[in-house]
C-alpha cells in the first residue's frame, strides 16, 4: 500500500535560490547531520541534475541504511522529482514544487512511499515511518528555507 503525506515551507529566500537549495547535496547533508546522511556515489556534492544519481548512506532506527536515488524530472525553478532506484523501500518518490510568493517562495514537498515487508510493513509504515519521514523532510524545508547568504554559501 503506497502511503503519502505534504509539507510546505514559506520562506523569504527567491523561489530559484530555494529550488536550487532543495537540489543542494550538501545543503541536504548539512540538513540531516542528525543521522549522519552522506553522500557516498554519484554526485556527491554541488547541484544534482536531471537523469543524474546520488546514493546516500545515513543512519536511521538505529541501522544504516544506503538509498540510491535519481532526478527523474527537472523544471527549473518549478518542481523536480527524485525517486529510488534502490534502497529499503519497496518504492519511494519525492515530488518538490516551487511557487514564488510577494514575500519569497512557497516550497511543497510531496512524498509517496511503500514499505517493504508486506503487512508488517503497512502498519510500521503508518504508525512510524510516515510521522518519521514526515518530520525529517518538515525540519529539511525548515533549514533550507532559513539558510542566508550568497548564492555559493551552501
Amino acid at each position: 500500500m503506497t502511503m503519502s503525506f505534504v509539507c510546505r515551507t514559506e520562506s523569504r529566500l527567491p523561489q530559484e535560490r530555494l529550488f536550487d537549495l532543495a537540489r543542494s547535496v550538501d545543503a541536504h547533508v548539512e540538513s540531516q547531520k542528525g543521522s549522519g546522511e552522506r553522500a557516498v556515489a554519484g554526485v556527491t556534492s554541488g547541484l544534482i541534475s536531471e537523469g543524474q544519481e546520488v546514493t546516500w548512506r545515513a543512519r536511521h532506527f538505529g541501522l544504516p541504511l544506503t538509498m540510491t536515488s535519481r532526478i527523474t524530472h527537472l523544471d527549473f525553478p518549478r518542481s523536480f522529482t527524485d525517486e529510488q532506484v534502490r534502497g529499503p523501500f519497496r518504492c519511494f518518490r519525492h515530488i518538490h514544487e516551487f511557487e514564488a510568493t510577494a514575500g519569497g517562495c512557497i516550497m511543497t514537498d510531496r512524498v509517496e512511499f511503500t514499505a517493504p515487508f508486506g503487512f508488517l510493513g503497512r502498519i510500521a509504515g503508518k504508525l512510524v515511518l510516515r510521522p518519521y519521514l514526515q518530520r525529517l523532510i518538515t525540519d529539511r524545508g525548515r533549514f533550507l528555507g532559513s539558510i542566508s547568504g550568497p548564492p555559493g554559501a551552501l
